[in-house]
C-alpha cells in the first residue's frame, strides 16, 4: 500500500464521516437547493445553509452569508481580485505566491492595475515592513499567501493585516496551505478577503472552496447566470451570497465539507498541529543531518505543511520516481505551481521534491521516508 504524502496538493485519506456525508447527499437527498419547493430541495438548501454556518463559525465569521461557496481556492482568488480590482488600483503582493495568485495579476496588469512584488528572503519569509514600505503609494490591496506550498513559510498576517486596515488597505489572504492547520480569525487577523479551498488541510472533498468577503466590501460577481430566485431579472442578485453563486451548487461536495469542519472540531486543530508539526520536526531535523541534501524551509516554528529537498546530483524527478518505484512513497516534484517562489529560494528551475504529511500520516511512514532518503543519498547508516 502507497504511502501517500502530497497532502499539500489534496488530503488523503479524509474522514470517515466525510465519505459518508457525500454519499449521503448523493443517495439520499440528491436535489438541486433553490431550484424547487419539494421536500428534496429544501433539504438540499437546509443542508448547504447548515455548512455556511459551519464554517462562518470556524473561521470566526459573523454573518454567514458573507461566505461564498467556489470549486476551489483558485476561484475564490480570481473572485476577489477580478470582482475588487478596477484599472489605476495598486496591489501589492510578494514573490512567494502560487500561480492562482500569480496569474490572475498578470491577467489584471494588462487591464491598467499596477503589481508590486515584495522580495521574500532564502527561507521563503517575507518582512511585513518591507510590505509597509511598499505600500507608500496609495495602494488598494494587499494580497498574499498565508503559507507557502513550497517552503511551508509562513507569513505574519497577525501583524499584516491589522496594519492593512489602520492604513485603509484591502488585504486578501490565500490560506489554501493554512486553513485546518492555524487557527484563523478574520477579525482579529483584519482579513477582508479570505480564500480557501476545501480538499486541503480542512479535509473535505475536491471541488469545494469559499471566499470570505468582508461586509464593508462591494465585489462584482465574476460568473452569471441562474440562482433560483428572482427569475425574472438579468442582473445578479444584490444579496449575499446568491451574487456571487450562480449555477448548480455542489451539494454533495458542500455535505463532504460540513463533516470535514465537525471532524476538525471535534479533534481540535491544536491536536492536529501539534501532531503534524511532531512529523516535520523529526523530518526536518534528521533530513538537515544527511549528507548531500539541501533543505528549502525554514529552521523555525514559522513552518507548516509542505517540506522541499534536493539530493545533490539528481534530479527532483527522478527522486521522486525512484521514492515511488522502490518505496511506493508519493510524493510531488518540480516547480509546484509556484515558480517565483522557487526562484526566491534558489531551486528554479529543476523545482524540489515537495514531501507533506497530513492528519493520518504516521511516524513509521516519516521513518520510511527517512531510510528512503539516505539510501538514495547514499547515507545508509
Amino acid at each position: 500500500m502507497s504511502i501517500y504524502l502530497d497532502n499539500s496538493a489534496t488530503s488523503h485519506p479524509k474522514p470517515e464521516t466525510v465519505y459518508r456525508a457525500v454519499d449521503h447527499a448523493l443517495r439520499e437527498i440528491g436535489a438541486n437547493p433553490g431550484r424547487g419547493g419539494h421536500r428534496l430541495a429544501l433539504a438540499a438548501a437546509r443542508l448547504v445553509y447548515n455548512v455556511r454556518e459551519s464554517v462562518a463559525s470556524f473561521f470566526a465569521v459573523a454573518d454567514p452569508s458573507r461566505i461564498i461557496f467556489t470549486a476551489n481556492a483558485t476561484e475564490a482568488i480570481n473572485l476577489a481580485l477580478f470582482g475588487l480590482l478596477v484599472p489605476g488600483d495598486r496591489v501589492v503582493t510578494t514573490t512567494m505566491e502560487h500561480n492562482a495568485m500569480v496569474r490572475p495579476l498578470a491577467q489584471l496588469e494588462m487591464r491598467g492595475i499596477e503589481v508590486v512584488k515584495v522580495q521574500a528572503d532564502q527561507q521563503g519569509y517575507v518582512d511585513p515592513d518591507a510590505i509597509f514600505a511598499a505600500c507608500a503609494k496609495p495602494t488598494r490591496l494587499v494580497a498574499l499567501s498565508h503559507c507557502s506550498n513550497v517552503s511551508g513559510t509562513v507569513q505574519s498576517i497577525e501583524k499584516i493585516g491589522p496594519w492593512c486596515r489602520e492604513n485603509g488597505v484591502t488585504f486578501l489572504v490565500d490560506a489554501a496551505q493554512s486553513a485546518g492547520l492555524i487557527a484563523i480569525d478574520v477579525e482579529q487577523m483584519a482579513i477582508d478577503l479570505l480564500a480557501v479551498p476545501g480538499h486541503k488541510s480542512l479535509l473535505g472533498p475536491p471541488g469545494t472552496g469559499f471566499l470570505y468577503i468582508h461586509p464593508d466590501l462591494q465585489l462584482q460577481p465574476l460568473l452569471f447566470g441562474g440562482t433560483g430566485s428572482n427569475s425574472t431579472s438579468k442582473f445578479p442578485a444584490d444579496t449575499l451570497p446568491e451574487r456571487f453563486e450562480v449555477g448548480t451548487m455542489n451539494v454533495a461536495g458542500i455535505a463532504g465539507l460540513g463533516a470535514a469542519i465537525e471532524f476538525l472540531q471535534q479533534e481540535t486543530l491544536q491536536k492536529i498541529f501539534a501532531h503534524e508539526d511532531a512529523l516535520m520536526t523529526s523530518l526536518r531535523g534528521t533530513l538537515s543531518a544527511i549528507d548531500r541534501v539541501s533543505l528549502y524551509a525554514p529552521l523555525s516554528a514559522r513552518h507548516v505543511g509542505p517540506l522541499s529537498f534536493n539530493i545533490d546530483g539528481l534530479d527532483p524527478a527522478e527522486v521522486g520516481f525512484l521514492l515511488e518505484k522502490d518505496h511506493e512513497i508519493c510524493v510531488r516534484v518540480g516547480l509546484h505551481c509556484a515558480p517565483e517562489a522557487h526562484r526566491s529560494l534558489g531551486t528554479f528551475p529543476q523545482g524540489t521534491v515537495r514531501v507533506s504529511p497530513g492528519y493520518f500520516t504516521t511516524r513509521n511512514e516519516i521513518d520510511i521516508l527517512i531510510e528512503a532518503i539516505k539510501s538514495l543519498a547514499g547515507n545508509k547508516q
